[in-house]
């Protein structure tokens, strides 16, 4: 495509770091994924926006991609952008309040807020995304969320190439949900958080806690994306998944957990084909056994695809 190879030709001469044909799957935690046409890097604020403002003005598909840790690609090749934000990963603390950009993880923001001896980010310890993955989720574990310690985000508008802060009650969160996820001309700069005093051992203890607890409990020694489903209003979806006798069903490389049901783990080779076709099927049996529609939790990537 003409457009893309104009891009590229720009953000080169710019000194953005920008690569063709790059697999998507070596990017994300199920090692799942076709090749996209390009993708950027930006390592600043200002170089992401003006990646996201070429883009607009080129016509071309893109998305915003962290650490890949909730995402399923397509197989085949996409005619698109990803814009990826791992370079936007300062954390700065200013007494209780903690600065992060987009592309931090929430392992590091977890740690400096555990080192300078601020709890609230505990929960966050062992989620595999960036905070503005954790931000358009509203991601969570053990009780805690990101709409507890969120006091503001700054996000740059593609449509009105202008920047606008949301205080945390504007982020409209619930469980799996913000404001984001209807707005998709909106990508995350960075976040404000507001943290409490705490005692740093004990902050620490409670995040190996939670860790050893996802090592006993869920299957990290496979990849996968997580939780494949939301919980479903008085009920848990692996609990669902299991009294169907689900557990260990496979469909290609694609298997739901032995340990945990509410996962689907690529078992090796798994492609998303053999993926959407595991979730489908799950979701046929669990609301034929129990009247219940399970709503996936990972985010779908589909279309866009090169001819």
């Amino acid at each position: 495509m003409p457009a893309l190879r104009q891009l590229k030709e720009q953000w080169n001469m710019l000194g953005i770091s920008v690569q063709e044909d790059v697999p998507l799957a070596p990017y994300t935690t199920f090692h799942i994924g076709g090749p996209i046409a390009l993708m950027v890097e930006p390592q600043s604020e200002a170089q992401l926006t003006t990646v996201l403002r070429d883009i607009r003005a080129r016509g071309v598909f893109s998305f915003v991609l962290g650490r890949g840790s909730n995402v399923l690609f397509p197989d085949d090749p996409i005619a698109g952008v990803a814009v990826r934000t791992c370079g936007l990963d300062t954390v700065k603390v200013e007494g209780t309040t903690l600065v992060a950009g987009s592309g931090a993880t929430l392992a590091s923001i977890a740690r400096v807020a555990q080192q300078r001896a601020l709890s609230g980010l505990e929960f966050a310890h062992g989620i595999p995304g960036t905070l503005g993955g954790a931000l358009f989720m509203n991601a969570g574990a053990y009780g805690g969320e990101m709409a507890q310690v969120v006091r503001s985000v700054r996000l740059y508008d593609r449509e009105r190439d202008e920047t606008l802060t949301l205080l945390g009650e504007q982020m409209d969160f619930a469980y799996r949900h913000s404001i984001l996820q209807p707005h998709p001309e909106w990508t995350v700069l960075e976040a404000t958080l507001s943290l409490m005093p705490g005692d740093a051992r004990a902050i620490r203890e409670t995040m190996e806690d939670y860790m050893r607890r996802r090592r006993d409990k869920q299957p990290l020694e496979y990849p996968s994306a997580g939780s494949t489903f939301k919980r479903p209003v008085g009920a848990f979806a692996g609990q669902l998944i299991e009294a169907s006798g689900l557990k260990g069903y496979a469909i290609g490389g694609a298997m739901v957990s032995p340990k945990h049901a509410g996962f689907i783990v690529n078992t090796g080779g798994a492609t998303s084909r053999d993926v959407l076709s595991l979730i489908e099927h799950v979701r046929a049996v669990v609301y034929r056994d129990h009247g219940i529609e399970l709503e996936s939790e990972v985010q779908i990537l589909t279309g866009h695809l090169a001819k």
